[in-house]
């Protein structure tokens, strides 16, 4: 008797140990289950979140690309000559938004120029869709950093120092002009978004890379019209 009683008793705890093993298997997969929902939703309302984030990015540069800039100046795209010539060029502003220019562009995949470039390189530029950043000295060393920096990582766009111009800071596109009060005026973002290989480029696609450098040197000229 004492033998069964003890077998039972065995047989007693072996039941109690295995429905509290399964009991505990059903805690982990529902504790399993329960994180994984929270995983998965917490990753669809991230990828919710940035996608919301990058559509109303979207929409804040394409409602930029449509707003009229502040004191910006333009100029009849018609009236600029394009034709490529070797030989000076006297332009009605400073820096020039278009014109007549030499065959060879200056270099424009984000390239920032310590000295002057020429301005028949630069307006090639400007056909192809660059935006050119230019400066004087009255610019503050602070606000060249960040604008330098921007051009840096901006393709069709460059910058470099004009000595002559009348504001501190100004930014050129082809057939348009505006001087801006610093790097964090919102209009340099708006004129980048709005002009860089923008509908104002006469030859979209062209390129910025494969003409003149900072030593005044490189580039094949182009054919006419091109």
């Amino acid at each position: 008797m004492a033998n069964r009683s003890t077998t039972a008793d065995r047989r007693a705890r072996i039941e109690e140990m295995r429905r509290a093993e399964q009991a505990r298997e059903r805690r982990n997969r529902i504790l399993t289950i329960g994180v994984s929902a929270i995983v998965v939703l917490g990753l669809v309302g991230f990828g919710g979140w940035v996608i919301n984030k990058e559509n109303n990015k979207q929409e804040q540069q394409e409602a930029a690309a449509k707003a009229p800039i502040k004191d910006e100046k333009s100029w009849d795209a018609k009236k600029l000559g394009r034709n490529h010539v070797k030989t000076a060029v006297k332009y009605d502003m400073t820096p020039p938004v278009g014109g007549d220019h030499n065959p060879v562009w200056q270099n424009c995949n984000g390239d920032v120029y310590d000295k002057p470039v020429q301005d028949v390189n630069a307006v090639h530029s400007l056909e192809h869709g660059a935006v050119w950043v230019t400066y004087n000295k009255k610019a503050a060393a602070g606000d060249l950093d960040k604008l330098k920096a921007k051009v840096k990582k901006t393709p069709y766009s460059l910058m470099s120092p004009v000595d002559n111009q009348s504001g501190a800071i100004m930014l050129s596109a082809w057939g348009k002009q505006v001087t801006v009060d610093g790097a964090d005026d919102p209009r340099v973002d708006a004129f980048f978004t709005k002009y860089v290989a923008g509908p104002q480029t006469p030859e979209p696609g062209a390129a910025c890379t494969g003409g003149v450098g900072a030593d005044g040197l490189g580039g094949t000229p182009m054919e006419q019209g091109q």
